[in-house]
């Protein structure tokens, strides 16, 4: 072979090498929308190819628990709320927040006004709330239980409906109020006719019980792999970077979420809304993990009284060594 040919062969191999890009899959908490953009744009953008890796999103359900996916090997990062990520954390499963990419918690309960609910600490006794459960049930659960609201029912506590993911109970008026998101559930009782003026919300954020939502987590198997935790650096920079652009063109952002949705149950006015009230979530997080944050989801999730959400301070459950690789 002439020197010519070697090196020919050589840049071939090289050539090769570079187009097989890191494979890496990642398990959403729920269907395709908006909630998830920063990563359809991170991939629709180039951004994961540009970090040489090849990332499969995959849509959750109701059927599908992110911790469950992650513990039986089948993604290699999730996205999760905190609360469900530190009960499965002490339930025995090592699950690591390794970046933080909502700085703010959506979470809300939405009330009829006619319903005279002015006052969480006074107004809600003996009124029937809705409530997500699948792991969605455990900032409520703090709340009640910083009020001294006993959930069992009875005049001097709540009734819990146990609400599927619309708003039904609401329209139906089987519920005096019920759990929405700022970004989805929200806008679904304003499309279904209710004013603004006929409602009262209560933001979690404001009530000082919001929980760490939509955070990053892999296993501590995968981070003590160099080789995974390399990725999970790229993936997470590449990540961000999707964020921030989905905020700043919110838009394309919804536009590029419907083009990945194959069910074809989006449209596009409710994902445009979506996205513009998802970056006021992410808006401030450059997806580092703020240890007051974190601290004060775990005070709120130890307060659950007698039944708490969590039995003691979780010991290991993030770290910073993905995100100041990836942001520096």
């Amino acid at each position: 072979m002439t020197r010519l040919m070697m090196s020919a062969a050589a840049l071939g191999l090289l050539a090769g090498a570079a187009q097989a890009a890191d494979p890496l899959t990642l398990q959403l908490k729920w269907v395709t929308q908006a909630q998830f953009a920063g990563y359809y744009v991170a991939k629709d953008k180039g951004f994961y190819e540009e970090e040489n890796l090849d990332v499969t999103i995959r849509p959750g359900g109701p059927d599908i628990a992110p911790t469950q996916v992650l513990a039986g090997g089948g993604a290699d990062v999730t996205v999760e709320w905190m609360p469900a990520a530190l009960a499965a954390r002490e339930k025995g499963l090592p699950i690591v927040n390794i970046a933080q990419p909502f700085k703010s918690s959506g979470m809300m309960l939405t009330c009829l006004k006619e319903t005279g609910i002015t006052n969480p600490a006074t107004d809600f006794k003996g009124k029937t709330l809705g409530v997500w459960f699948f792991g969605n049930e455990y900032p409520f659960l703090s709340w009640m239980n910083t009020l001294g609201l006993s959930t069992d029912g009875g005049p001097e506590g709540v009734t819990v409906l146990k609400q599927g993911f619309n708003v039904d109970p609401l329209l139906q008026k089987q519920a005096d109020c019920i759990s929405t998101m700022t970004y989805n559930e929200y806008g679904q009782v304003l499309d279904a006719g209710i004013s603004p003026e006929d409602l009262v919300t209560f933001k979690y954020e404001d009530q000082g019980v919001a929980t760490l939502e939509d955070g990053l987590y892999a296993l501590e198997e995968t981070l003590a792999d160099p080789a995974m935790a390399d990725r999970l650096v790229r993936f997470v920079r590449a990540s961000m970077k999707g964020w921030k652009y989905a905020e700043e063109n919110p838009e394309e952002a919804a536009q590029i979420v419907l083009e990945n949705d194959e069910t074809g149950a989006q449209t596009e006015a409710h994902q445009t809304r979506m996205m513009e009230e998802v970056a006021k979530l992410t808006a401030g997080s450059n997806g580092t993990l703020d240890e007051a944050d974190y601290q004060r989801t775990v005070d709120t999730l130890l307060s659950g009284g007698s039944d708490p959400v969590i039995s003691a301070a979780p010991e290991g459950a993030w770290t910073h060594a993905i995100t100041d690789v990836a942001l520096q």
